[in-house]
């Protein structure tokens, strides 16, 4: 039978174990219950940052721009996790406003227009997967992204 070797004690982990929490005897009652945590706010505002970038489609020149912006300038001091969700897309926005611009004149030589599609479609893509990854509380950065905004 072969004994398997116990380490020295001074190589046991130690756990950091929080000092117990003390209840409230019958007759004392919390003054109010801790304010719950923003996370849902948090996240839904994260979400609508990069949602919003569909504004695009909807309001051309620019409501992919604005409403993304619109949206990180109002929440950004309040919540930090908005500042990089609304610096990212507002970001993204811009390139993809900057890469629509730039198939404009490519049109004339029958190359603008199928790349038109193609942005078009990278800027639906890359919006939906942003936008899930912020539901899952996880922060994206797009490919192909100029960072005009730090």
């Amino acid at each position: 039978m072969t004994e398997t070797p116990q380490e020295p004690e001074s190589f046991q982990p130690q756990q950091n174990v929080p000092p117990p929490i003390e209840q409230p005897s019958g007759s004392e009652q919390p003054a109010s219950p801790p304010a719950e945590p923003l996370v849902g706010k948090v996240r839904t505002f994260a979400i609508l940052c990069h949602i919003l970038g569909f504004a695009g489609f909807v309001f051309p020149f620019g409501g992919n721009i604005i409403a993304p912006l619109v949206m990180w300038l109002i929440n950004k001091e309040e919540y930090p996790q908005i500042d990089q969700h609304g610096k990212e897309s507002v970001n993204f926005q811009i390139s993809i406003t900057i890469y629509a611009l730039v198939c404009i004149p490519l049109t004339f030589i029958c190359v603008g227009f199928f790349l038109a599609v193609a942005v078009g479609i990278f800027d639906m893509v890359a919006i939906i997967i942003a936008a899930v990854k912020a539901s899952n509380g996880q922060f994206y950065r797009y490919p192909l992204c100029l960072r005009f905004i730090k």
